[in-house]
């Protein structure tokens, strides 16, 4: 993909290559847009946050790549079995027993990853690899309004190039965020670290059955974090553990004073915590870590949640990493790179076509990713608060409208009427939290072919009345436990699978008085 050299000016640059950005770029680049990608490294390149959900297919649908990922050989994904202490055996979420073509994919990212970025090209965007933009340079001194960047090649190579419009996809180091509005906030929630390792020789969930190679996730039984356990195509398994900061720096002292020993390190901490994992363990079997003892075994980073402020300002827009990241419990991480990379590009288009004014259309995007983000943030959340089975803090460092519009889904269900106010209170947080954990009840297709037995069938129809945790318990009372269990998920996949239809939501969501057009050739913003 080596270019001779690098454009010192173009209509959008984009920064970063991930999927964020490649998607914006691509989408752009397909409304006849000059764009041009810089992204710092030489592509493949590792990256972890393996497991898609079924959502990216219409996402890749749209810019035209759902058949070059489908095709590719990735490890089909069927659903997901989670195992909270709560319960005496794991939920599933099932993606494909309504539909076959629903599933979605484990995927090695460094080939996933390059896939897109390789598409993007192919759709126009001149992509510049191994150049790090370094600066950014602004209109006026109020650094509003960015119109050029600095880069160096890995060669040594400096230059500038100018631009209308930007997308900052730069992955965690979020350069517009971090560098210059200085807007990032953690989640103190979910203050967690992560480490993980690839196996040879596991085992799989489920085998022979439609539910082969589904993702296992499993609380540790000390209510500290959780475990994966990710099937990947190259033969290998994905295997990590999340746990709270506090409580990892903790244990890794405890164990290292136990051993009496300096030699106690990652892999000794990685190995001790899937020990809390014990249906894990079972999948794990024989299997054999790959490297182990070498210090390339377990990886290991800071899983730290944090949203921004804003996410658009004058001709620019952050997506992916750059503008948050989501605790990646619910495989969310993938759909919300998608779900900024898809806003950035239709509200610049929207904007450099005047449908809307900018102003507008930073707002849109503003709203769009906020929403977003809210609605995996509210599902985490309870998952927590189920996995930790202790009294769990309210965030109060997300912003109280961002909560409303992506709570706007649920309220009716929590309160019990569609007529309510705007003001998300706390007891409506914890509800709605305590309303999405059951989203992994413990159900399978023998239950839920017994239980549609008894009932009426349209209760549990994806298209029959949301029930709330109080209308449950009326209707089966407290003795037909299968039966609970059964209609809690079926009435918390209502809501919550809306997000697993992004382009139906973008084009039917309206933010600031505009819907989206999800048009090849008309990409944009029109009037509600």
């Amino acid at each position: 993909m080596a270019i001779q050299s690098i454009p010192t000016s173009t209509q959008i640059l984009v920064i970063g290559g991930g999927p964020a950005g490649s998607y914006a770029a691509a989408a752009l680049a397909r409304e006849g847009f000059s764009v041009v990608l810089m992204e710092a490294t030489k592509f493949p390149r590792y990256h972890i946050g393996e497991s898609m959900l079924p959502s990216v297919r219409p996402f890749l649908k749209f810019i035209g790549a759902e058949d070059l990922v489908r095709n590719y050989g990735f490890t089909v994904k069927p659903g997901a079995a989670i195992k909270l202490n709560q319960y005496k055996r794991e939920g599933y979420t099932d993606f494909v027993s309504l539909d076959p073509n629903n599933g979605s994919w484990n995927v090695v990212r460094s080939e996933f990853d390059e896939l897109l970025l390789r598409h993007a090209s192919s759709c126009g965007t001149t992509v510049v690899e191994e150049t790090r933009v370094t600066e950014l340079h602004f209109k006026s001194s109020d650094l509003k309004r960015p119109v050029a960047a600095s880069y160096k090649t890995t060669s040594g190579t400096e230059g500038r190039i100018d631009y209308e419009y930007l997308v900052d996809a730069s992955g965690r180091n979020g350069i517009m965020s971090t560098k210059y509005l200085k807007n990032r906030r953690f989640n103190k929630s979910l203050n967690n670290v992560a480490c993980w390792g690839y196996w040879e020789g596991t085992g799989s969930y489920m085998p022979g059955t439609i539910r082969e190679n589904a993702i296992w996730v499993e609380a540790l039984n000390d209510e500290t974090g959780w475990a994966w356990f990710i099937p990947l195509h190259d033969g290998s398994t994905s295997v990590g553990v999340v746990m709270d900061q506090n409580e990892s720096t903790r244990k890794k002292k405890s164990s290292r004073e136990a051993a009496a020993s300096s030699g106690y390190g990652l892999q000794d901490h990685y190995l001790e915590e899937l020990t809390r994992a014990p249906g894990l363990l079972k999948l794990l079997g024989e299997a054999k870590l790959r490297n182990r003892g070498q210090p390339d075994a377990i990886k290991a980073t800071s899983d730290f949640s944090y949203s921004a402020t804003d996410y658009a300002g004058d001709h620019f827009r952050l997506a992916g990493d750059a503008g948050a990241f989501i605790d990646p419990f619910f495989s969310s991480g993938v759909h919300l790179a998608f779900t900024g990379g898809l806003s950035a590009a239709l509200t610049i288009a929207a904007s450099i076509r005047e449908s809307v004014q900018e102003e507008k259309a930073q707002l849109w995007h503003n709203a769009k990713v906020a929403t977003s983000y809210t609605r995996f943030l509210l599902v985490v959340l309870g998952t927590y608060k189920q996995m930790r089975n202790q009294a769990f803090p309210v965030m109060s460092d997300v912003d109280e409208d961002n909560f409303d519009r992506a709570f706007d889904l649920i309220r009716p269900v929590i309160q019990g009427t569609a007529d309510v106010g705007k003001t998300l209170t706390e007891d409506e947080l914890q509800k709605t939290m305590d309303f999405c954990r059951h989203l992994f009840a413990p159900t399978d297709p023998e239950m839920y072919e017994a239980v549609g037995a008894r009932l009426n069938p349209e209760l549990l129809s994806s298209a029959g009345p949301i029930l709330s945790e109080a209308d449950v318990d009326l209707l089966v009372g407290d003795a037909d436990e299968e039966a609970k269990h059964v209609l809690h998920e079926v009435n918390a996949r209502k809501p919550i699978h809306t997000m697993y239809q992004p382009v139906d939501n973008f084009e039917a969501e309206a933010h600031v008085g505009f819907k989206a057009v999800l048009e090849r050739g008309r990409l944009g913003l029109v009037t509600q």
